[in-house]
């Protein structure tokens, strides 16, 4: 059995790292979906409490992170974010449901995993030693001039 990787120091950024394992993205079956990117929002809002600084920490806009909540609190019937006007830079909280909905993902995923392992590692097991960059496509040859127009003698 292969070791698995050291975790990541504490102030190393997830988003710099390789992928590893199973992606969990779960479908409503009506358009409406959550996967890691979610979860991961919540999380640092929770670590944060701040929709502002979990945006920040996780590399994207306070306006992309304040749509993926507003997204994820029109899709349950429980919000999953409470904000606190006017405390400055510790306004959000995550709701008992915020909080269920993590562990319920997070719960989904370590199950899912425990149940493909013997496949996921027979897969790793099989990978070539190094990434290997894909064949070089045919270059295309450079492009043919249009055809020049005939003057005709009219």
């Amino acid at each position: 059995m292969p070791a698995k990787p050291p975790p990541p120091p504490p102030d190393h950024d997830a988003h710099d790292a390789p992928r590893d394992g199973l992606f969990i993205r779960l479908y409503f079956g009506d358009g409406r979906f959550i996967g890691p990117g979610k979860i991961e929002l919540l999380e640092t809002i929770r670590l944060e409490r701040s929709i502002l600084s979990a945006a920040r920490k996780m590399g994207m806009s306070y306006r992309r992170a304040w749509l993926l909540v507003d997204e994820l609190d029109r899709m349950f019937n429980e919000r999953v974010v409470e904000t606190f006007p006017g405390r400055r830079g510790r306004g959000t909280e995550l709701t008992a449901f915020g909080e269920r909905l993590i562990a319920l993902y997070r719960g989904i995923e370590r199950d899912s995993a425990q149940a493909t392992r013997e496949a996921t590692e027979e897969l790793r097991a099989a990978l070539a030693e190094s990434r290997q960059p894909p064949p070089e496509a045919a270059k295309p040859s450079a492009p043919t001039p249009p055809a020049s127009r005939r003057q005709s003698g009219r």
